[in-house]
């Protein structure tokens, strides 16, 4: 109910989609049960194979006032020409499962007058941070946390970490264990006690927090890429990558290096009306050299024609790292 009345703010008699598998978790807080207790109903296009123009129409055609997907598949609406479609139902609209770029952001208020509202939640939660109306936006930014959670941001050693340091997302729950955490993993003892240590719930996130109490997310735990003793956000890397105009979308990974232990890799989907060569390979490792930190650019970089997906349109960053072996 918090999630769907406080930060997707679905109204009684309005038209709520969320893009998210019906067999996940986040189709029960996301989707479903609290939009419907709220009086919103819950409009479902079933889609086998992801199609933005279709999906565009339909939000057109049954007028569509509340919105929610993860930020790629903001990302292939924009590029469907959005403006081009009556939206004008369209009230609010808000964005989890991966960190928001500011390209995106920008682009979707600039056709739809509308600010991209971020959260972050889990399968095995629900909504624990958020910007919620009435909170200034901070493109790329999940919020704040939600009212119930009681979080932080630690190092290794449990400590908390300062103002934009990286550390990981924990839940204290000493006082009190939230409503709609999980119970445990089904069967697995093992896992359970991993997670649950010391008093807290360990998220496996990364991120740091601003002046403001804000919080940004870097990448999962296992994600970071541990390159001759850095540690490296793909996020971070991605983020300027995405700013050359050939870019659609891309993923960065570690892959095994001898002298480094992990060396940064990008896999690039190029923009329409832009060719894979190896003058703009060279072009695009001199860009990422120029905008970022020398240590945090691709050492190497691969044209493809999509990225693997999850079924709840996220970028799968273990199946990438699957196929670097």
């Amino acid at each position: 109910i918090a999630t769907a009345k406080f930060w997707q703010r679905v109204k009684k008699g309005g038209r709520h989609l969320s893009v998210a598998e019906t067999g996940w978790a986040k189709a029960m807080w996301g989707k479903i049960y609290g939009q419907w207790l709220c009086g919103c109903a819950v409009f479902v296009y079933d889609m086998e194979v992801f199609i933005p123009r279709k999906l565009l129409e339909k939000m057109e055609q049954y007028r569509i006032t509340s919105f929610c997907a993860p930020p790629t598949v903001y990302r292939y609406l924009i590029r469907e020409h959005i403006e081009s479609y009556d939206l004008s139902a369209l009230e609010e609209c808000t964005t989890a499962g991966e960190a928001l770029d500011m390209h995106i952001f920008e682009t979707f208020k600039q056709k739809t007058g509308l600010s991209l509202r971020e959260g972050y939640g889990q399968t095995e939660l629900t909504l624990v941070t958020g910007t919620f109306p009435g909170m200034p936006v901070k493109p790329g930014s999940m919020g704040t946390p939600a009212p119930g959670y009681d979080m932080d941001i630690v190092r290794p050693d449990g400590s908390s970490c300062g103002v934009g340091e990286v550390g990981e997302i924990i839940l204290r729950l000493d006082k009190k264990k939230p409503f709609g955490m999980f119970g445990g993993y089904y069967k697995n003892p093992e896992k359970t006690a991993e997670v649950f240590r010391d008093g807290v719930y360990h998220t496996g996130d990364a991120a740091s927090r601003d002046e403001d109490g804000y919080f940004w997310f870097s990448s999962r735990t296992d994600d970071l890429i541990k390159s001759s003793d850095f540690r490296i956000s793909p996020f971070e890397v991605e983020s300027v990558l995405l700013q050359h105009p050939a870019v659609f979308e891309c993923a960065v990974t570690g892959v095994p290096d001898p002298k480094r232990g992990q060396a940064v890799k990008a896999f690039i989907v190029l923009n329409r009306g832009y060719t894979a060569s190896t003058a703009l390979e060279k072009e695009l490792m001199f860009f990422a050299k120029k905008n970022a930190a020398l240590y945090k650019a691709p050492r190497s970089l691969e044209f493809v024609e999509a990225l693997p997906k999850t079924h709840n349109g996220k970028i799968s960053r273990a199946e990438i790292r699957a196929r670097q072996g």
